[in-house]
């Protein structure tokens, strides 16, 4: 029987992160319940038990609506029916909602419990079910804010412990393929809330590309986060050359920096900022430049303030980022 190309979509992809690992390793699956992580978790119990590798699927639980508790146990249920060979549930409580708004909340405290149930369970590698359409999504929206090369090189296939196999599958396969194997994918009501800009762009941006540009935005897109993401390595790796070659004791020194191109020398100040404690979210392009001036265009300035109850000023020509003072 020929298998059906949706399954093949994402079994193919599943099969070839798995086939890095040996017989007898455990393997993680996240799984909401949704289209694309049922999908995810069929396909890596499909493929990871032909490989000898022991799937485990764990589902968190957010407390963000009403019944969550029930979903999360539905998702257990679904996932034992599959063939997973233990089930884990992860209640977690989300902080920051007011710092960080609640996706963004939630995706930080989800990676952390999972990032501690695969330390727990011994697994080598977990997986998550973002596809090619989140990736545009991000892209996207990366472009909308002004947000620079890396965030526009979108989500990574792979970071530390975590693995997402389906970026290069359409979210239209995850559910053709829940639908073949007669999977019950759970309609997520945050989704569909206009609320957040994530699904206006779902929902509005990018069909309203398609229909003007042309088919195929959604994989331009994701395309171009591929392009930038190799770009972005060899700068990072460039930069972080010039940052240990600059480095004096007390700081950096500025005429080793001044003589780099804007491109190493801007992430060299970003990545000195985050080193002595500011915090990546809100440590921003206009900080990054406004240091830059204390090496490019010094006149005297006295210091940059920067996120984290930071500052970063020139000193005996070197370039310092140390604590505000009080």
């Amino acid at each position: 029987m020929t298998l059906h190309p949706a399954l093949a979509a994402v079994r193919v992809p599943v099969r070839t992160v798995l086939g890095r690992l040996e017989p007898g390793d455990v393997v993680a699956v996240a799984c909401s319940g949704g289209a694309d992580s049922l999908a995810l978790a069929s396909a890596a119990v499909f493929e990871g038990h032909k490989l000898g590798l022991r799937v485990i699927g764990v589902t968190v639980d957010h407390g963000l609506q009403a019944g969550s508790a029930a979903q999360a146990d539905r998702v257990v249920q679904q996932l034992a029916a599959m063939g997973v060979d233990e089930t884990v549930t992860a209640r977690v409580q989300v902080d920051g909602l007011s710092r960080l708004g609640p996706e963004a909340a939630a995706r930080e405290a989800r990676y952390a419990v999972l990032e501690e149930v695969a330390g727990r369970l011994g697994a080598r590698t977990v997986l998550l079910g973002h596809t090619l359409d989140d990736q545009a999504e991000t892209v996207l929206l990366g472009l909308a804010r002004g947000s620079g090369g890396r965030s526009l090189q979108g989500m990574r296939p792979a970071f530390g412990v975590f693995a997402r196999p389906l970026l290069g599958v359409r979210r239209d396969d995850t559910v053709t393929a829940c639908r073949v194997e007669g999977l019950e994918p759970w309609d997520d009501p945050h989704n569909d809330d206009p609320a957040f800009t994530r699904v206006r762009v779902r929902h509005r941006a990018l069909p309203v590309l398609e229909d003007e540009l042309g088919p195929g935005v959604a994989q331009a897109l994701a395309r171009t986060a591929d392009q930038l993401r190799d770009d972005t390595a060899l700068l990072d790796d460039l930069a972080a050359g010039v940052l240990e070659a600059a480095r004096r004791p007390g700081g950096l020194d500025v005429e080793a920096l001044a003589a780099q191109p804007p491109s190493l020398r801007h992430r060299v100040i970003h990545r000195a900022a985050l080193e002595a404690g500011a915090p990546a979210s809100e440590l921003t392009r206009h900080h990054v430049l406004e240091v830059d001036q204390l090496i490019v265009a010094w006149r005297g300035q006295r210091w940059v303030d920067l996120p984290g109850h930071l500052r970063a000023l020139r000193r005996d020509g070197l370039l310092v980022v140390e604590p505000a003072a009080p």
